[in-house]
């Protein structure tokens, strides 16, 4: 490619990337913060140790281990466990992506879900212009196929070593006995103005007067239960056919908003096993999900440009308690995010219906060129690249939103899953069926098809997986292929800047896994630098200032489960697992 060439192709891209930025663009509000848990500790093991989003979804996990399961198998428990105590992010209604490794080799299963085969590029419009996020979001026409129970049935058929109806029988008990509805689970109930709407939801959350169900309140879901039975009796089928898909369909299709999902969407979704995205940073090898999720693509992206800038030379500071970022950390992180947001907008999509060349986006000379880029002001906002031999995909998209959940496991057989799982916004579609809720992930894609007269990547089309933020990692020692972390985040579009600021405190600052999870939050995503309220000193805020960077402090509520290798003090290998103080998790282990 000719120096000229890239030049026009760069000057295209930028005046994509103008002409949507200047469009309407839908947006939701994130999930609401949660009072942060200073003291939390970090948990040690030797054997096996798993993290989740609830304490009784690592109890389920750790249960499962300790009856023999497998990664895979205490990640199902997990996952039913977290369809009942965490509703608001995720469950069987939704979608995942899993990475796993067996000792040998990294595997990546995609389990997003799909837009229905009726739905087109004019799905999210209304006389030719984009809805507004919640106008969408709320009822059926957001609802795509679910893809949870598929993948993890995939997975288990590979990896299980207890049988599948074992591995609901935590979640069952939990359903049938009650569990105490939480502090944070109360205050996003209280905040939420939509899910009182939908009858089923009303009843089991809030009370006659509409007020939310009070902290401590046994819910008891034996609709949840009857389903989660019906499941481990006769798998995934159970839940792609028959009556619970038929009921699926029946709310999706009768509410005034009304869906395009169909039986035959839910009977024909296939989970998909893809190429996981692994590149070098300095000494190890990190692992994560490729296509339709950008994640990996844009840690993977992020890390390469700070190998150019060695970010290890500006580590934290202790300040009460906390490791506090520099100025000069959070201005190359946060511009390393613009270059990585730039390209993510513009090239990644459903590699079904794209072509994503991941690793042209990852290729070191490339991401040396990208890092050029960086100087001692902030650029403001990023241009995409053009990695030799591309082309560009689209016109760039900028959705981001999201409400999210992520679990951690290593079992005592060399065995480690990081996933991540999602509904979409918090509370999903607010449609209850059958005692669990729906997604709308179809609001990740692109609601406008076209800017500045080229189609959108990230557009809607019948049985696509829209694109996903979502970026479970596994890090690896280079030279001995040891597996020496798993973890991942929530959090909608800012799950890249999460989970590569742990990594990049755990690898280039060595902190240990709790402080790394508990540090501050900061990063872009190709917009204003955003640093997180409340969190970061004032004079790290004004210097960012001083170097050109527009500076919003927002609320930024990670939650990073993350698992790492570490030696004890008698010389022992363990497991060390942190849980981000921001919401309820906990890592447990044996």
């Amino acid at each position: 490619m000719t120096d000229r060439l890239r030049q026009l192709l760069v000057a295209l891209a930028a005046a994509l990337l103008a002409a949507c930025a200047s469009a309407p663009q839908p947006a939701a509000a994130p999930e609401g913060p949660s009072d942060f848990r200073a003291r939390v500790q970090a948990t040690t093991a030797t054997g096996h140790m798993a993290a989740a989003a609830n304490p009784l979804a690592a109890e389920a996990g750790r249960e499962i281990l300790r009856a023999g399961g497998s990664a895979v198998d205490a990640a199902i428990a997990m996952q039913m466990v977290l369809t009942l105590v965490e509703p608001q992010s995720s469950g069987i209604g939704g979608g995942a992506f899993l990475l796993h490794f067996d000792g040998r080799r990294v595997q990546s299963f995609d389990g997003r879900e799909t837009a229905p085969a009726a739905a087109d590029e004019n799905l999210f419009l209304v006389d030719g212009k984009p809805m507004t996020f919640y106008a969408a979001a709320v009822g059926g026409r957001a609802v795509g196929a679910p893809g949870v129970l598929r993948v993890l049935e995939a997975a288990h058929r590979q990896h299980g070593r207890l049988p599948w109806a074992r591995l609901f029988e935590p979640a069952i008990r939990l359903a049938e006995d009650g569990f105490a509805l939480s502090p944070r689970l109360h205050t996003l109930l209280n905040n939420e103005k939509h899910l009182r709407n939908d009858p089923a939801a009303r009843v089991y959350f809030y009370e006659s007067d509409g007020a939310p169900k009070a902290i401590g309140t046994r819910l008891r879901n034996p609709a949840l239960a009857a389903t989660l039975r019906a499941i481990a009796a006769g798998g995934a089928e159970a839940f792609y056919r028959g009556e619970i898909a038929a009921d699926i369909v029946r709310a999706v299709q009768s509410h005034p908003n009304r869906g395009l999902l169909a039986e035959s969407d839910l009977a024909g979704y296939q989970p998909r096993e893809r190429p996981p995205v692994c590149t070098d940073y300095r000494r190890w090898r990190v692992c994560g999900m490729g296509p339709p999720s950008s994640g990996g693509i844009a840690v993977a992206q992020m890390l390469g440009i700070l190998a150019q800038r060695n970010i290890a030379a500006a580590p934290p500071a202790a300040v009460e308690g906390s490791a506090q970022p520099q100025a000069e950390a959070v201005h190359l992180f946060s511009e390393a995010g613009r270059l990585a947001f730039a390209d993510r907008n513009v090239y990644v999509a459903d590699p079904d219906f794209v072509p994503v060349d991941w690793m042209a986006l990852v290729e070191p000379r490339y991401l040396a060129d990208r890092a050029q880029r960086i100087g001692p002001r902030s650029m403001g906002r990023a241009e995409p690249g053009v990695p030799a031999g591309y082309r560009i995909a689209g016109a760039a998209d900028e959705s981001q939103r999201g409400a999210t959940s992520h679990l951690s496991v290593v079992d005592g057989f060399g065995n480690a899953v990081a996933m991540t799982t999602s509904i979409e916004d918090a509370f999903g579609a607010r449609l209850m069926v059958c005692g669990f809720l729906l997604n709308n992930q179809l609001t990740d894609f692109s609601f406008a098809p076209a800017a500045g007269g080229r189609p959108i990547a990230n557009r809607v089309q019948g049985g696509k997986r829209p694109r996903s933020s979502m970026a479970p990692t596994l890090l690896f020692d280079r030279e001995s292929g040891a597996l020496l972390a798993a973890l991942g985040s929530p959090g909608g579009a800012q799950i890249i800047n999460y989970v590569a600021r742990t990594l990049v405190a755990l690898l280039d600052w060595n902190l240990d896994i709790q402080t790394a999870i508990a540090m501050p939050n900061f990063g872009s995503r190709n917009g204003p630098t955003e640093v997180e309220q409340g969190r970061i000193g004032a004079a790290v805020i004004e210097q960012l200032r001083a170097r050109g960077h527009e500076v919003r402090e927002v609320p930024m509520t990670s939650g990073i489960q993350g698992i790492v290798r570490v030696r004890l003090p008698d010389g022992r290998g363990a497991w060390a697992g942190g849980a981000d103080p921001r919401r309820e998790g906990v890592a447990l282990g044996d």
